[in-house]
């Protein structure tokens, strides 16, 4: 028995003829209403975009880009694409971009800066229009190329003397003055950090901030409580295993992000310690998850939204507003604490103990 068609797909595949036909425009207009121009009335361009949904039809990108001059394509470079922090990240980023008419090509770095120079030559070699560089590394020297040719390109934390170069300022500091403070009011005196690593600059930055909001505190910290860790789940239990050696153990750790402090949680569970009773853990990101570890771990917030949407805007004010001398360079995202189950008072044991 043969199958029936759909009117949309049987038959020849449209063309820009057949959308300008059926919208009884010309195939200028079709291009124009394509290409997003100005010139174009939100009458025509109404009709034009029902009769592409109606045909199905599927504006070629690469004549597109020919004609136009432009990609609309915009790409992101991240750190890790195993970190969840990331992926919520590109996929925050990509909604904004779809959105507003641009399409995007991702790269994960994976903290290697030989790869993230092959990363920034298939950026290149697409013509993206502009680069958000979400590395949080140490990432001047391989961005010369992309400056280079002046591509705008977007920085977290990091600033370089471009004009095509923007800066997302992240402000960690409020976000660690909260999570000290509630650690504080819970009774914690002996709180330790389990930094990211030195090389990249976020977790410098991000034990910078811990060490000013315990001395604005008025805690002491004590430097075998500050431990250098990996930024992943095996760098938490590690960390936890550092401070667990120790005669005088901290009550409560601050952990530079949340797969650190989820490491934290694996290795407290295998020494059957009771959470949060024994050990407060907060971590940093507020990645999708960390509502449904055990505990629910309380953390630092930085949205990824917010985040996604200072790099899309960065980087389209600089592909469509770039000879502006006025245009904006920098952009600041906060941070805040979200507080769950994975915070309390020390046990009264550890208070006596002191």
């Amino acid at each position: 028995m043969p199958r029936k068609t759909n009117q949309k797909t049987s038959g020849k595949m449209p063309d820009i003829r057949t959308v300008a036909a059926v919208a009884k425009v010309s195939i200028a207009t079709v291009s124009r209403t394509i290409n997003g121009s100005p010139l174009v009335s939100e009458r025509l361009s109404k009709r034009v975009w029902q009769a592409i949904k109606q045909l199905n039809y599927f504006p070629n990108t690469h004549a597109r880009t020919l004609v136009s001059g432009r990609s609309r394509l915009l790409g992101i470079i991240v750190e890790n694409i195993t970190n969840p922090f990331f992926p919520e990240l590109i996929q925050s980023f990509e909604q904004i971009a779809v959105a507003n008419g641009y399409e995007i090509l991702v790269s994960s770095s994976n903290s290697d800066p030989a790869l993230l120079t092959t990363c920034i030559r298939r950026m290149l070699e697409r013509k993206v229009e502009g680069v958000a560089v979400m590395t949080f590394g140490e990432e001047e020297s391989v961005l010369d190329e992309l400056t280079h040719r002046n591509v705008p390109i977007v920085l977290a934390e990091f600033k370089l003397d471009n004009p095509k170069a923007s800066t997302i300022l992240l402000d960690y500091s409020t976000g660690m003055r909260a999570a000290v403070n509630h650690l504080a009011e819970l009774g914690h005196k002996k709180i330790a950090f389990l930094a990211g690593p030195h090389k990249l600059h976020s977790a410098l930055t991000r034990e910078n901030d811990f060490r000013s909001a315990m001395q604005q505190a008025g805690l002491p910290l004590e430097k075998k409580f500050v431990i250098e860790c990996d930024h992943t789940l095996k760098g938490g239990i590690a960390g936890f295993e550092k401070l667990w050696t120790l005669e005088s153990r901290p009550t409560a750790v601050v952990c530079s992000n949340d797969l650190t402090a989820i490491g934290v949680l694996r290795a407290a569970y295998a020494k059957r310690l009771r959470l949060p009773e024994d050990l407060s853990v907060i971590g940093l990101d507020d990645i999708a998850f960390t509502e449904f570890t055990l505990p629910p771990l309380t953390t630092i917030r930085l949205s990824r939204i917010d985040l996604a949407r200072a790099a899309f805007e960065a980087l389209r004010a600089q592909a469509e507003d770039g000879a502006n001398p006025n245009l904006q360079r920098e952009y600041l995202v906060s941070t805040s604490l979200q507080v769950r189950e994975s915070t309390s008072a020390p046990a009264k044991n550890q208070v006596a103990g002191e």
